[in-house]
């Protein structure tokens, strides 16, 4: 990776955080992690060498600017779903504002070199759901300071532990016939979180992305309908999925949450997000930071493998080894 700069790390317990900070710890990158709690840091990753934690909130500018001291490069990974609560998400967009605009003056104040930050896709003038509205302002907010930040911009990122996953592989498992609105039919660019992680650690170290807006995105545009189809292929499950129109935002939330274990809060901005269709329109990522993407069939294959390591059970995922 070449000269390893000091690296704040925001959200290192999050879906996307914690295996960035593995492979920053693996390439021996020193690291400092944001955390509310150190007592719920997890023991095993505050121990590598390399790695500190320190207590801090994204909303008390003080602690943050303590964080910052010393440091070169900082990844701002956080960004508030709604929680447990579907009436409250609409409330943590405010928070999530709050807590970018603190993040950018401290980062001012400390002479950071870079931030990046990873938002969503979608064009505010495509009528941008509330969700990723927040996400596109966040981002700016981010590059309305001194330093220079780096947004990456993503759709669906897949992989075990993601909400995204999560909700696919629940309904794909429990449910023989699918009832879904219209939104099944949107196109969209999911990626890997194995792809995710590379474009993260790699535009850190890439000083042409350095200020650029970036979309990332895999190598298959596909609709939900087809990655639903995907899925249950690659387990040998037989699903009917039906379209219609008459189910809102709101229904559709309720009724994942009822069939999934993701909380309704966090499952609705999801939702209300997949009216939008989120392609890549910017694609010089591929030349600055060259990597292999990874198709929907290999992303769900290593989820599956990530879950059944996790578990010790077997999963059946027996169309991974075709082809």
């Amino acid at each position: 990776m070449g000269t390893k700069p000091k690296v704040l790390l925001t959200g290192a317990t999050g879906f996307v955080g914690g295996r960035l900070l593995r492979v920053l710890s693996q390439e021996g990158v020193p690291t400092r992690c944001l955390a509310r709690s150190i007592n719920r840091f997890p023991g095993e990753l505050s121990q590598h060498p390399g790695i500190e934690v320190v207590q801090g909130d994204l909303l008390d500018q003080e602690g943050l600017k303590r964080a910052m001291e010393g440091m070169e490069v900082a990844y701002y990974l956080v960004h508030s779903m709604g929680g447990q609560n579907i009436f409250h998400y609409r409330a943590y967009i405010e928070s999530d504002l709050q807590a970018a605009d603190n993040f950018v003056k401290a980062a001012d104040a400390a002479g950071l070199q870079r931030i990046i930050y990873l938002g969503g896709l979608g064009e505010m003038a495509d009528n941008l759901s509330a969700h990723l509205v927040s996400r596109q302002r966040v981002g700016q907010l981010l590059q309305s300071g001194r330093v220079q930040t780096t947004v990456l911009r993503a759709a669906n990122i897949i992989g075990a532990g993601g909400a995204p996953f999560e909700m696919l592989r629940h309904l794909a498992e429990r449910l023989p016939v699918m009832i879904c609105p219209r939104w099944i039919d949107t196109r969209c660019q999911p990626i890997a979180i194995e792809n995710v992680i590379e474009y993260l650690t790699g535009c850190a170290f890439e000083p042409l992305t350095a200020g650029l807006t970036l979309d990332i995105g895999g190598p298959d545009i596909i609709t939900y309908r087809e990655l639903m189809e995907i899925y249950a292929r690659l387990r040998g499950l037989r699903r009917l999925i039906i379209g219609v129109p008459f189910l809102s935002p709101m229904l559709s939330s309720h009724w994942i949450s009822l069939v999934t274990p993701v909380p309704a809060g966090i499952v609705m901005p999801l939702v209300e997000g997949l009216k939008n269709e989120v392609i890549c329109r910017d694609n010089r990522i591929v030349e600055l930071v060259p990597i292999r993407l990874l198709s929907m069939k290999e992303a769900i294959c290593n989820a599956l493998a990530e879950l059944e390591q996790r578990s010790g059970h077997p999963i059946s995922r027996q169309a991974c080894f075709l082809e």
